[in-house]
């Protein structure tokens, strides 16, 4: 007899034959593979690291952890948010090298805010596995999906620790896969809880050049921000199809320079969500610590007279409830 996880989980997973074709729509995309324990098991015997973009990380030691929660944690309750220290606990300490990831603070607060224990929460750029960290302390299924092998063997590493509280007995569960964020063929229809993930901004890092299995479909790779905001949008619409309604989706995102002037890659990829049928629900400011490049830069800013950029968005979306009348949120809604 299945036990209520694993009921659980065929809630949310298909059940897809190999042989199974992938969605009509979306033929030019990859499909899902699922990446197991015994996946990484055989992976750690010929690798004791990965690297991603220019970054080398361990994997397969024992790994210990001071402590499995944060102090003195809160959440917050404004529309700017910072963390000049990035969040050590449990395994998170291990992923302060990995570029562009973003602060567990960040994680914990969507998920604390957006869901309730046994909920699934959905990271389609999982990268190290900050966000299924944080669901599995928190008691939430999680799934991650990244385009790059070497950052699933990273989030499986990171995860590879027991939590067990004498408060909370229920059973979830963690699948990783690697996938392509347009194409999520192995999600069912509203069956996410929430989305909380934090997608490449264009190509300003590269997070496959060095990979030791490259795939298509990397959206690092992408160089025109009109062509990123376009494979968004498909991201979008793959993300409404597999989130329940009523459920939040929350995509942390930045923007860049070129020639000096500010390119709003961040608005671009607001407007592919919108487009695709969700309502911004919160625009949050979510402010910069310690960037590699800001103390090469800051010369240049004055000299070539230009400001940099300190912040990112972290737009928070509602998918509507089936049936529901959105007029009243025509002006938090597709405008154009």
């Amino acid at each position: 007899m299945e036990n209520n996880a694993s009921v659980s989980v065929l809630n949310v997973i298909k059940r897809r034959k190999k042989s199974s074709p992938p969605l009509s729509n979306t033929t030019t995309y990859i499909q899902m593979e699922e990446i197991t324990w015994k996946d990484y098991e055989e992976f750690i015997k010929d690798h004791s690291y990965v690297i991603i973009e220019d970054t080398k990380l361990e994997i397969g030691k024992e790994w210990k952890i001071k402590e499995y929660q944060p102090k003195r944690f809160e959440l917050e309750a404004t529309t700017v948010w910072s963390f000049p220290k990035r969040g050590k606990w449990a395994t998170h300490y291990l992923n302060a090298k990995y570029r562009g990831n973003w602060a567990p603070q960040v994680a914990r607060n969507l998920i604390l805010r957006y869901t309730k224990e046994g909920d699934t929460v959905l990271d389609a750029f999982v990268g190290s596995g900050t966000t299924l960290i944080e669901a599995k302390l928190l008691h939430r299924n999680g799934i991650g999906v990244d385009i790059n092998k070497d950052a699933i063997m990273v989030t499986l590493d990171r995860l590879r620790f027991s939590y067990n509280t004498l408060k909370n007995k229920l059973k979830t569960w963690t699948k990783t896969y690697v996938g392509d964020a347009r194409n999520l063929d192995r999600i069912e229809d509203e069956s996410i809880d929430l989305v909380a993930t934090h997608p490449p901004y264009a190509n300003i890092i590269g997070y496959t050049k060095n990979s030791n299995h490259k795939k298509e479909g990397d959206l690092s790779k992408v160089g025109s921000v009109e062509e990123f905001a376009n494979e968004m949008r498909r991201v979008a619409k793959e993300f409404h199809r597999v989130l329940k309604p009523g459920k939040y989706c929350a995509i942390l995102i930045g923007d860049t320079r070129r020639h000096k002037h500010h390119v709003p890659i961040s608005f671009r990829v607001m407007q592919s969500f919108l487009d695709a049928g969700f309502i911004l629900k919160e625009n949050i400011i979510k402010l910069q610590h310690n960037m590699r490049t800001t103390p090469l830069w800051r010369k240049k800013s004055v000299q070539y007279n230009f400001l940099l950029l300190a912040h990112e968005h972290l737009f928070v979306f509602r998918k509507p409830e089936e049936g529901e009348k959105v007029e009243k949120f025509k002006e938090s809604m597709r405008w154009w």
